[in-house]
């Protein structure tokens, strides 16, 4: 089992720690998105790696079980906002971190007007003054679904201290 208090991990850092290029564009995307560190951008690595993968183990299937297999996948991805709703496993491949990266709550209240900069929507997400639906999230790398798209709002003063 393991020690409940000792979550595991849920990113996996890079092979190679010290390439040029890479280490160039992880500061990019960090810069770009407003992350706090690479870790969080290593977690929406392993998201879609993990997608990748699965995408990949359907090329060898064939007959009904793949169709249902990528049906599945496709309605998965539809509803967490990565790809449209026609895709097929092709397309899964084509994802970058980026299209996750996009789907954060912080890029979501940013790119919504809601916050003036990256940072400042994260310090509205921590501090709790934003809820989706009726939930107030406190997480700024909560994964915006298709949903939940329009159900996002800031909580007036009253509201944030209910």
């Amino acid at each position: 089992m393991g020690d409940p208090k000792r979550p595991r991990k849920k990113y996996e850092t890079p092979k190679n720690p010290w390439q040029e290029d890479r280490l160039g564009e992880e500061l990019r995307l960090v810069g770009e998105y407003g992350l706090r560190n690479k870790r969080e951008l290593w977690r929406a690595a392993s998201i879609l790696r993990k997608y990748r993968n699965i995408a990949r183990s359907l090329f060898v299937l064939t007959g009904e079980e793949r169709r249902v297999k990528e049906k599945a996948l496709i309605d998965k991805l539809y509803v967490m906002g990565l790809v449209s709703s026609d895709a097929d496993a092709n397309y899964v491949l084509q994802l970058s971190v980026r299209d996750i990266l996009e789907r954060r709550l912080q890029t979501m209240i940013y790119r919504l007007g809601l916050a003036k900069t990256l940072h400042h929507a994260r310090q509205l997400i921590v501090h709790g003054k934003v809820a989706v639906g009726e939930r107030v999230v406190s997480s700024p790398s909560y994964l915006v679904t298709r949903e939940e798209e329009n159900k996002i709002r800031l909580l007036v003063p009253a509201e944030a201290k209910a």
